[in-house]
């Protein structure tokens, strides 16, 4: 056990009440490089929370666990926030000011009751399930099951990659839509489904081009990428985390938050050239490399 654990500190997953802070026991290197794991995966579709369980059962460490996951989605929404400013900036103001105005049919305010909408369904249902998913040894972060959904998304991706027409925008998105892209949304909260990946397949199914379906998947997702972030930085100070946690995070934070950027980079120059299959590809392979290590006992 690293020398870090002591005086009081939380030693782990295996020894934690409630919350998992399985994290506490990685030394900073280590946590730097899953921050790295994690600010490439969390925006691309194939799930940062499947990488963050494959990744240190592979090297022999131990599950960062989903407080840590949770937490690092902070990054992820500095780097959306950042790479789509004029989006985000241009949407606040404009609501604002029809608000004040009472001017209803401004696009604005219109976008702004979308991702409202949007963000609806998984608060009810991740405060209906918190307790499983950020419980310690949750059954939902066993390897089986992550390779078990990370496989099933990558059947629906590769499905709505075959019959989508790819032809809208997103300067009409709809209440439907948001309703729609909300509702597969919730799905990400089962590990390995991915949150971009659940809402980019939805904005695909619904014929947006891809690179427009991807700055719509992640327009509608800034709220609740905010909302769970803040919550588990919330739920962790509840928990007393000590001083070497919050050290860890903000580590994990900083490198996550570079990788971040550069993967939204990366994502929409790759959607406005080419389809999404390379990534059906890769799921399908992590997939079932994680059911065949449960199988044959790898980690």
């Amino acid at each position: 056990m690293h020398v870090y654990l002591h005086h009081g500190a939380i030693a782990g997953a295996s020894h934690c009440k409630g919350i998992d802070t399985g994290f506490m026991s990685l030394s900073p290197w280590k946590i730097a490089f899953l921050g790295v794991i994690q600010g490439i995966t969390e925006l691309l579709p194939i799930s940062s929370t499947a990488h963050l369980r494959a990744v240190p059962a592979f090297l022999g460490w131990p599950d960062p666990g989903s407080a840590f996951s949770a937490a690092m989605q902070l990054a992820a929404l500095a780097a959306v926030v950042s790479y789509f400013w004029s989006d985000v900036s241009g949407t606040t103001v404009g609501a604002w000011r029809a608000l004040r105005t009472r001017r209803w049919h401004e696009p604005e305010f219109r976008l702004t009751l979308v991702v409202i909408v949007a963000t609806i369904p998984i608060v009810i249902a991740g405060a209906s399930l918190s307790k499983v998913l950020n419980s310690c040894h949750s059954p939902l972060r066993t390897p089986m099951v992550i390779g078990i959904s990370s496989l099933a998304m990558a059947l629906l991706l590769a499905l709505t990659e075959r019959m989508a027409s790819h032809r809208r925008t997103g300067d009409h998105i709809t209440f439907r839509d948001g309703i729609l892209i909300g509702l597969a949304q919730v799905g990400a909260l089962i590990p390995g489904v991915s949150r971009s990946g659940a809402t980019l397949t939805a904005a695909l199914g619904l014929e947006f081009e891809r690179a427009q379906a991807a700055r719509v998947s992640f327009l509608l997702g800034v709220p609740a990428i905010a909302a769970a972030g803040l919550h588990e930085i919330y739920e962790l100070a509840k928990y007393h985390l000590p001083m070497q946690g919050w050290y860890l995070l903000a580590i994990g934070l900083f490198v996550s938050s570079l990788a971040s950027f550069v993967a939204i980079w990366g994502l929409m120059r790759f959607l406005e050239r080419f389809s999404t299959w390379p990534f059906v590809y890769y799921r399908m392979a992590l997939g079932v490399l994680l059911i065949a290590g449960s199988i044959y006992g790898w980690f």
